[in-house]
């Protein structure tokens, strides 16, 4: 639904109300429109009798206080910050959690998208062991989800901490190589330094 539809569907429900308690909506009644507004599923406008109807039970649901989901009936879920009930959302909607989206969708990075079976590279998880074979448990934008471990010849180098580490991590080196700088291979392995200014680190096979 487009900008100019949004405006004359809520002048719709302005007009309805004025007429249903004879006086101008209050701030209250007009935050709940706003709300409803706000939230409606972006799909093309309908036309006829039909079109009025659903609109007004989505409206009479949107308009609903609530502080649980189940205080909402089906098809919507509670907006716990406004306190209000709103429709689920679709795929690539923004979403604060994963009820917010519709069966078979997760909220993944503040969207919903389709669930990842878990164990499986993008998969959320809390530990290693939640991950398949050469997957560690590190996050994406700030969530946690299954990524495959480094393989040979892949930059491994990670800074000491900070905000950047802390939002997006990338797995250690998988079996049997390490992270080292490859401007030192011709060094042993007790001449070894770390120097995290350095970023031309990659996994490289173990010295025997």
């Amino acid at each position: 639904m487009n900008l100019r539809s949004r405006r004359l569907t809520r002048d719709c429900f302005f007009i309805q109300q004025i007429k249903a308690v004879g006086s101008i909506p209050t701030q209250l009644d007009t935050a709940r429109i706003w709300a409803w507004m706000l939230n409606m599923p972006h799909s093309p406008p309908k036309e006829g009798a039909k079109a009025l109807r659903e609109s007004a039970a989505v409206f009479k649901a949107t308009t609903a206080a609530c502080d649980s989901d189940r205080a909402c009936g089906r098809g919507f879920s509670c907006d716990r910050h406004f306190g209000l009930c709103v429709p689920l959302r679709g795929e690539g909607h923004y979403c604060r959690r994963d009820a917010q989206c519709v069966r078979g969708l997760s909220c993944m990075f503040g969207k919903c998208h389709r669930s990842i079976p878990n164990g499986q590279e993008g998969a959320r998880c809390k530990v290693d062991r939640d991950c398949g074979k050469s997957m560690c448990c590190a996050r994406h934008h700030g969530e946690q989800v299954c990524k495959s471990r480094l393989i040979r010849g892949e930059s491994c180098y990670v800074p000491d901490g900070g905000l950047a580490f802390s939002i997006n991590q990338i797995c250690p080196c998988d079996e049997g190589l390490l992270c080292r700088d490859r401007g030192a291979s011709h060094r042993r392995e007790k001449d070894f330094i770390y120097l995290p200014e350095r970023t031309s680190w990659t996994c490289q096979v173990t010295k025997s």
